[in-house]
């Protein structure tokens, strides 16, 4: 279907934008509901009084701590529920796209100057971003009570002060701020996976990073979470502002030297960025030094090496359930962006090697040795899942230069970012059942500590094999899913570095001697993951084979609970069985739609 009509006219535009209209509902929502009260208003010279319903004493009902919660929980949930279904409606049905001239368009065929693209591809992440954010958002139910008499870090009862002052932040006034905030996070997420215009990326990109700031600091209690935000917005900005000079000068770029009306943000269409940078003969210093300060804005989002730094900071000081955010939607939101502008606007043919491919290939290396030998040496648990996140991030990085080094077939750079999507889909199953255990730990406990986890097999069994298995998977543990996602990176390397070999070597070493560099990224990945082993098997050891301090249960949290056993469930199905299958082939067919672009 090629149809084209006014874009507020079209039937086609709630359709294809149903999460983004679902969240923006449950926006308006969060700011109505909590508000209802029985305010009147007179009519003049009258004694008549006019219900208003915003204001006054507020409803009983209304009012309710858990009410912003509930709200938030089915708006992600019917969001993820609507992304999904790209998956079950057919390829060219659910591709959309809508153009810079207010034209939105069924199938995308024939067009190519959009703005907005609706397809299997910016499906899946807006997949994970709520998946992500939903667990979160569930989690902070039991984090942040809605009540003042639940289970959460009181104070003692004789110091009446502080007690007062906590209850005081227990209130449906605080919840509705917090998750208002996580549904602007969830719009920003979107719009950046939709984007293929750089200049709503980059507003997509702040609206989700601005609200995340504020809920790193948003536990007021915890003495460390100011702190950490004031470093993660300071750092943020510092790359945003990095990120859009880099975009300025990509526009400059574009355009003419006579002419800058010529000039565009958008990625595709006949003098899009793409068509432009794929005219160049030789690479332009204008062009190289706007990209790399774009990389530079990713990388901070990704939290690559040395754009990492503020991280390990913002999740040790933020509540867990926030850091959970970070590790998964936020991560996946750097990857959805770095994918958009290195596969549409850089990536290169077949025989020839973009020219970010050293500095992508180096970052990798660096960035997941960096991550396991800091996750090595501390002894705080969220520490070491922020620095087991930098990782990661070398690892998604590592395959990223094998889409640059222009060996790969059509059918590898598929399996490439098939593992790419892939893996960040689990990682949101394992990474935040992590944290939520940490959750339940930093509840009664001090969660700064690996203490806080000694004789967790005791004081909760079901709760420390979770941990465990979550753990294993973050090492790439067969048959677990964090097994499958490595093993489909190292296999997309592989294919693409190894037809580069000499087939006239005679020998094992004159093979390797003649064989591409990306190959060692693959070689690089597995002995990291090796070296890994060790501080997430050390969480095993201390939680089954060391003595507790507390001898307190851990709280009894059913809506943590709930979610760390779903958590738990989806890290073991989806690294065997239908369902594994099921997610490659969701990956394969986002990662078919990136290359159709």
């Amino acid at each position: 279907m090629n149809i084209e009509s006014p874009l507020l006219a079209h039937p086609l535009l709630v359709e294809s934008l149903r999460p983004e209209v679902t969240i923006i509902v449950g926006i308006l929502l969060l700011i109505i509901v909590p508000n209802l009260g029985n305010a009147t208003v007179r009519i003049p010279m009258t004694q008549f009084r006019i219900p208003v319903f915003l204001g006054g004493e507020r409803f009983r009902a209304t009012s309710d701590p858990l009410v912003p919660g509930v709200i938030s929980l089915f708006t992600l949930l019917l969001a993820m529920a609507s992304s999904l279904m790209t998956f079950v409606e057919g390829a060219a049905l659910s591709t959309v796209c809508i153009s810079a001239n207010g034209a939105i368009q069924q199938g995308c065929a024939g067009s190519s100057d959009y703005i907005l693209r609706s397809d299997a591809f910016s499906r899946i992440f807006t997949s994970i971003f709520n998946f992500a954010l939903l667990v979160g958002t569930a989690a902070m139910i039991n984090r942040m009570p809605a009540k003042a008499d639940a289970k959460a870090p009181h104070p003692d009862s004789s110091d009446s002060f502080r007690a007062r002052a906590i209850r005081v932040l227990l209130n449906n006034r605080r919840q509705g701020d917090f998750h208002l905030l996580v549904l602007f996070v969830a719009l920003g997420m979107s719009i950046v996976a939709l984007s293929t215009n750089l200049f709503l990326l980059f507003v997509g990109l702040e609206l989700a990073s601005l609200a995340i700031y504020i809920l790193v600091a948003f536990m007021k209690e915890e003495t460390t979470s100011g702190e950490a935000a004031t470093k993660y917005f300071l750092t943020g900005s510092v790359s945003s502002a990095i990120t859009l000079y880099g975009m300025s000068l990509l526009y400059i770029w574009s355009g003419s030297a006579t002419d800058y009306t010529s000039a565009t943000l958008n990625l595709t269409g006949p003098q899009g960025l793409a068509a432009t940078w794929g005219a160049m003969e030789t690479l332009e210093p204008l062009a190289a030094i706007g990209f790399g300060m774009l990389l530079v804005g990713f990388g901070f989002k990704v939290s690559a090496v040395p754009f990492h730094f503020a991280a390990p900071d913002a999740y040790s000081g933020t509540s867990s359930p926030m850091a959970s955010i970070l590790a998964t939607a936020s991560k996946a939101m750097g990857f959805a962006a770095l994918l958009r502008v290195l596969v549409v606007m850089t990536g290169p043919e077949f025989g020839s090697a973009a020219f970010w491919l050293p500095l992508i290939g180096i970052l990798s290396v660096i960035t997941m040795t960096w991550g396991n030998l800091a996750a090595l040496s501390t002894e705080n648990p969220k520490r070491m899942l922020a620095y087991s996140s930098v990782a990661h991030a070398g690892y998604l990085l590592a395959a990223l230069a094998a889409l640059g080094s222009g060996l790969a077939s059509e059918s590898t750079n598929e399996l490439l970012i098939t593992a790419v999507v892939f893996h960040l889909l689990v990682l949101a199953f394992f990474k935040s059942g992590a944290f939520l255990v940490l959750t339940m730990t930093e509840i009664r406990d001090d969660s700064s500590s690996i203490e806080s986890l000694y004789g967790l097999g005791r004081r909760d069994p079901i709760i420390a094999v979770a941990m465990f298995v979550f753990m294993l998977a973050l090492a790439g543990v067969p048959p677990l899913s964090g097994f499958l996602s490595k093993f489909l990176v190292i296999d997309g390397i592989i294919s693409a570095s190894t037809g580069s070999g000499s087939i006239s070597a005679t020998g094992a070493v004159a093979w390797l001697n003649s064989v591409h560099w990306i190959f060692w990224l693959a070689i690089s990945m597995a002995l990291n993951s090796a070296l890994s082993l060790f501080y997430y098997l050390r969480i095993g050891q201390v939680m089954f084979f060391e003595k507790s301090k507390s001898i307190l249960p851990l709280p009894d949290a059913p809506m943590i609970r709930i979610t760390v056993i779903l958590c738990l469930i989806l890290t073991v199905i989806a690294g065997i069985g239908p369902f594994s299958q099921t997610l490659v082939d969701m990956a394969t067919m986002a990662a078919q739609h990136l290359l159709k672009v």
